[in-house]
């Protein structure tokens, strides 16, 4: 094979030419939380290296990436170049009506309201998304939360509002839920409460109404990714019906 040239192609891609081939392409991905998520997709394993290497020096640490928990060889090339096991993450599938899963699509916990995507005070709204992620920095960290593949402008981490449901307690907003519809199923980026609000029933709420939205919008199933360590939210999704589908192991370069 000719000489392999490596070279940043834009701020966050790069390409491996051999000759006149474009044999690798790089990518980085600004997540909202300030992490940087590497992906590679080449054919050899001596391009992957080359590639990674440039990355990781034009790079400044940490970076991430995410890989299958299954996919032993390409944990193997990325450990190589100095990657660790972060954190871990099970991806669960969620039946898409509640009934199904256990869930009564009537109760509520007394004194909350549900606001269905759309309908939240915008600026509550993202008064509220602080005040949860400021209480998880503080305690567990937010690289326990699952990781986000959303842009915006610098220090914007809810960028489409449109997104969300919102759960209201006697006139406070005290919990979320972020829902993306993708074709015939649908992802829940996040599911929250504030840290004085939880153990109310509250979560439980937000994903009964979630999965009934859905439902009604004939999207028959939705996924979440859990970080292991979450004991909460693994008994919260697991109760509603949930199944692990698959997990992933997030890695980190320092």
């Amino acid at each position: 094979m000719d000489t392999v040239v490596i070279t940043r192609v834009a701020e966050t891609q790069w390409e491996a030419v051999a000759g006149d081939l474009i044999v690798g392409h790089g990518d980085v991905a600004h997540r909202p939380d300030g992490r940087l998520f590497l992906s590679i997709d080449v054919w050899q394993d001596t391009i992957f290296d080359q590639l990674a290497t440039a990355m990781l020096a034009d790079l400044p640490a940490p970076v991430h990436t995410v890989v299958g928990e299954a996919d032993r060889d390409l944990k193997s090339h990325w450990e190589r170049l100095g990657f660790t096991v972060g954190r871990r993450e099970w991806e669960y599938v969620l039946p898409g009506h509640p009934r199904g899963g256990g869930l009564d699509a009537q109760h509520l916990p007394p004194g909350v309201t549900i606001l269905p995507a759309g309908e939240a005070d915008e600026d509550r709204l993202r008064a509220l998304d602080r005040a949860i992620r400021e209480e998880v920095e503080a305690t567990v960290g937010w690289r326990t939360m699952p990781a986000e593949v959303l842009s915006g402008r610098p220090g914007c981490t809810l960028v489409d509002p449109s997104k969300y449901a919102t759960a209201v307690r006697d006139g406070e907003y005290v919990g979320l839920v972020r829902v993306v519809p993708v074709r015939r199923r649908a992802r829940i980026g996040l599911i929250a409460v504030r840290a004085d609000q939880r153990r109310h029933g509250i979560g439980r709420a937000l994903l009964t109404h979630a999965l009934s939205t859905l439902h009604r919008s004939g999207i028959d199933s939705a996924w979440a990714e859990v970080d292991t360590s979450n004991a909460a939210a693994i008994t919260l999704f697991e109760g509603a019906g949930a199944r692990r589908s698959s997990g992933y192991l997030e890695l980190i370069h320092h």
